[in-house]
């Protein structure tokens, strides 16, 4: 998954931005997961999905 830019965000729907925010919310658990197993290949992804998370709560909120 790469990182999406705000005005791709703004144009997704209420709940599709829901959907992708489970799924970073899931994403980001997995990740926490695999550094505690050692198992960690990409620890830079850490902050792209916190980063997108921000965003599509931050647009979710604008829009309000």
């Amino acid at each position: 998954m790469a990182l999406t830019k705000a005005k791709e965000i703004r144009e997704l729907s209420a709940d599709e931005r829901t959907r992708r925010l489970l799924d970073l919310k899931q994403e980001s658990m997995n990740l926490r997961l695999q550094r505690s197993a050692g198992t960690l290949e990409n620890p830079a992804r850490f902050k792209q999905v916190r980063r997108e998370i921000a965003q599509i709560l931050t647009i979710s909120n604008e829009q309000a």
